[in-house]
């Protein structure tokens, strides 16, 4: 009896489905790549950290800041628990603060003495370098330039801030204020390279006029100013530009000369880091992500 060739494998034996084989594979493969992009996630992970701290650092340096108003003394402009941007970029190309800009600066001359200063720890400092916390070794103010180096300005009381013989209209002052009757000045000329500089809440705030008797006579000096406050950030129900006022663009208010000819002669402000750390956080992603692909697509590549 002739006895048939066997196929290979045992009669009732089914053949493996193809496809089944390949969908098997494929869900290990998938299952693989997605432990090692979780592997790798965790692996990026700190040069994320570290570039975004990096990001933040400079930012807070060179472009931008965020501070905190802990006062009345800007009202209604600003008011307690406002977060302002400050642009600390055009500073390093020579701007200097204009009239009308609302501008931070440091502490000219105790200006700030006797406000209580909390004892930061290590944590904090290292944070606070990197602007993720306030620095609370620096003591900052925030107040609106009346007049720059080289003006004449004066303010009697019952009357208008008179400057270069223009009188300002002030429809920023905190409503039933007074131009200056708590404190009237001047008139007095703002040295070159310094500031005069008032608070809209005119009779709740330790401004130039009461710091005439100090070393720097109530001039904040250029060099001390931080940068303008553009925008207030936060509360969101809050969100607006800070422009400068239309009646210190009159004609003739920069006309300097003129002024001499005619012989017209206290807010701490914490600085806040989030600003930074947020966007230097926004910056990293994008070039971590961009060096992920170019390693993702070296390995497909090769």
């Amino acid at each position: 009896m002739a006895v048939g060739a066997r196929s290979g494998r045992d009669e009732g034996e089914e053949r493996p489905d193809d496809d089944a084989v390949e969908r098997e594979a494929g869900i290990e493969e998938d299952g693989a790549a997605k432990e090692h992009a979780h592997r790798s996630f965790w692996k990026e992970l700190p040069l994320l950290i570290g570039i975004a701290l990096l990001l933040a650092l400079l930012i807070k340096t060179f472009l931008v800041q965020a501070f905190s108003i802990p006062s009345d003394s800007m009202q209604n402009t600003l008011q307690r628990g406002d977060r302002v941007l400050v642009d600390k970029l055009t500073p390093w190309f020579g701007s200097e603060p204009e009239r009308g800009e609302v501008v931070v600066f440091h502490d000219p001359a105790n200006w700030l003495s006797g406000e209580p200063t909390p004892e930061p720890n290590i944590f904090q400092q290292v944070l606070s370098k990197i602007g993720l916390m306030p620095d609370a070794a620096e003591k900052d103010l925030i107040k609106r330039t009346i007049a720059i180096g080289g003006d004449t300005v004066e303010c009697k009381k019952g009357g208008p801030v008179v400057v270069n013989g223009k009188e300002l209209d002030e429809p920023y002052i905190y409503p039933g204020n007074t131009p200056c009757d708590d404190a009237p000045f001047g008139p007095i000329t703002v040295p070159k390279g310094k500031i005069w500089v008032m608070g809209d809440h005119r009779q709740n705030s330790q401004d130039s006029r009461y710091h005439m008797q100090d070393s720097t006579q109530g001039f904040v000096p250029v060099d001390k100013v931080v940068g303008r406050a553009v925008v207030v950030a936060w509360p969101l129900t809050r969100w607006s530009t800070l422009p400068v006022p239309e009646t210190f663009d009159q004609p003739g208010i920069g006309n300097q000369a003129a002024a001499t000819a005619l012989g017209l002669g206290a807010a701490g402000l914490a600085p806040v880091g989030l600003g930074s750390a947020a966007l230097g956080l926004a910056g990293a992603v994008p070039l971590v992500m961009w060096r992920r692909r170019k390693l993702t697509s070296g390995r497909t590549d090769g």
